[in-house]
C-alpha cells in the first residue's frame, strides 16, 4: 500500500505540472553562482572564467551606460588581486530556480558605495551547471 500511495502521489505531481528533481541540482546551480562569486572575491580571472560557458555573455546598465561583454572580455577584466575593500563586501544568492537542464538565480552583490543586483540563467551542460548568461542592474548603496 505504502509504494502504490507514492506511485499515485508522484503520478499526482506530474499530471499537475510538477516535474521531479534531479538530487542536488539546485545546490549546483548555486556552486555555480558561488564560483562567480569567488572570482569576485579573489579578482582572478580564471576563477571567474570557470563559472562561464564560453559564449556567455554580461550585459547591464552602470551609470547610465549600456555595458556588453563576452565571457572571455569580463572575466579579463579581473586583475588578480581582490578589491581593496574585499573584507567589507557582502553577496547572496537571493532565488534559484530549475527547470530539467535550464536554470535561473538571482543575487545581490553589495560592493562598497554600489550594489548589485545579478540574474543568472544557467544550463547544465554535460553534468556541470555554468552560467549562460548574465544581466545585471546597479545602484547605489544605502546604508
Amino acid at each position: 500500500m505504502r509504494v502504490h500511495g507514492a506511485m499515485l502521489l508522484s503520478s499526482s505531481l506530474l499530471l499537475a505540472g510538477f516535474e521531479p528533481r534531479q538530487a542536488g541540482d539546485e545546490a549546483a546551480v548555486r556552486a555555480a553562482i558561488n564560483q562567480y562569486f569567488k572570482g569576485h572575491a579573489t579578482g582572478r580571472s580564471d576563477e571567474m572564467a570557470a563559472a562561464f560557458l564560453p559564449t556567455a555573455h554580461v550585459e547591464g546598465i552602470r551609470a547610465g551606460v549600456f555595458t556588453s561583454w563576452t565571457a572571455a572580455e569580463y572575466s579579463g577584466r579581473f586583475t588578480g588581486r581582490p578589491a581593496a575593500d574585499e573584507a567589507t563586501r557582502k553577496r547572496t544568492i537571493d532565488r534559484v530556480d530549475v527547470s530539467g537542464t535550464a536554470a535561473m538565480a538571482g543575487a545581490t552583490l553589495v560592493h562598497g558605495a554600489t550594489t548589485f543586483t545579478d540574474y543568472f540563467v544557467l544550463l547544465k551542460v554535460d553534468g556541470n551547471w555554468k552560467i549562460a548568461n548574465k544581466v545585471y542592474s546597479s545602484r547605489p548603496t544605502t546604508r
